[in-house]
């Protein structure tokens, strides 16, 4: 894969809240420089993020807007039938079909040839297996065969999207988000930090470009700094100050070329309150957060990407297009400020 600088090009979420996927894509590759196809969960619960990754998993049921795995079926065999898939190197099994993204379906439409890298996503290992109960309600995620079938599913998901962009863009970013890792360390997530760097790193090995975690919530950094992601995003609006309490990991992480995509622009109501000028201010804020840490201005600026902090979809129409719009409009403003 051809070096990939950031130099604070723009970047979205996943979501947005359009039921249209051709417009949903338009203003995806409109406004931002590193276009990603947009998940619509407005549009259909399949679209849903926990949903949206389920098709083809072991006794997953989903109907009337619920989602489960059923215990009563025959598991052993479907799950050998993943498995075979996994160790034959078979992404096609584990295709998402048009009726669970249609905006990746629309997205592989359209002529990307001029950009320069695509982004997709999926939902990470941790959070899906978390929100994914069985039919006695209890998450799958704790129960040690189903885990590591997880991790096998989501890791030939990655490789089957990945391998749809790239017959788009030569160059692709897939980011998994991992909105739970906001819990770990509680009672909610009784998982060991190998437990879920084993998870992720599954998932990574389904990835040939660039990879990424994104967490909108505070979380142990310095677990998802030391896995082999590229992109750690975060949303820098409310948590900036959580990533400055690990200047060290930080600094190793920038040292081996990591990138990190600053979520300063806020994917909620509070966008109205905000204008470039303001978000600029909070941007460097961010960024003093550490470099009085001891790390370097330069260095933070060079490995940067500015994007939303967190996915659209929850937001009314016009709400979610003035945040990717806010997002794009920063972007351009701190280019021309540090060209």
């Amino acid at each position: 894969m051809k070096e990939f600088k950031p130099e604070l090009r723009s970047v979205a979420g996943g979501s947005l809240p359009h039921l249209d996927p051709k417009a949903a894509c338009q203003l995806m590759l409109e406004t931002m420089d590193i276009p990603t196809w947009p998940q619509l969960p407005k549009r259909s619960f399949r679209e849903n993020m926990y949903v949206q990754f389920s098709e083809g998993f072991p006794g997953i049921v989903v109907s009337d807007e619920q989602i489960y795995l059923d215990r009563e079926r025959d598991l052993d065999t479907e799950l050998e039938q993943l498995y075979v898939a996994y160790l034959m190197d078979e992404p096609e099994f584990a295709a998402i079909s048009a009726g669970y993204a249609a905006g990746l379906h629309q997205f592989l439409e359209m002529d990307l040839r001029k950009v320069p890298l695509t982004k997709g996503q999926l939902t990470g290992p941790v959070s899906w297996g978390l929100m994914v109960p069985d039919n006695k309600r209890q998450p799958i995620l704790y129960d040690d065969v189903l885990a590591e079938a997880i991790g096998k599913h989501l890791r030939l998901k990655a490789a089957w999207m990945e391998k749809q962009l790239r017959g788009q863009a030569d160059q692709t970013l897939i980011f998994v988000d991992e909105p739970y890792m906001s819990s770990f360390g509680s009672a909610f997530l009784a998982l060991s930090g190998r437990q879920v760097i084993d998870l992720l790193e599954e998932v990574f090995a389904g990835i040939e470009g660039l990879k990424g975690v994104h967490c909108c919530g505070n979380t142990d950094w310095s677990l998802l700094l030391s896995t082999s992601l590229d992109i750690l995003s975060l949303d820098a609006y409310d948590y900036a100050e959580t990533l400055a309490l690990y200047p060290e990991e930080v600094a190793g992480f920038l040292e081996r070329g990591g990138i990190i995509a600053w979520g300063v622009v806020p994917a909620s109501e509070q966008i109205a309150e905000e204008t470039v000028d303001s978000l600029i201010d909070r941007f460097h804020a961010a960024l003093g957060l550490l470099t009085d840490k001891g790390l370097h201005r330069d260095d933070l600026l060079a490995s940067a990407l500015i994007m939303p902090s967190c996915g659209c979809g929850s937001l009314e129409l016009e709400t979610a297009q003035r945040v990717i719009e806010t997002t794009r409009d920063l972007s351009q403003a701190l280019r021309e400020r540090y060209a």
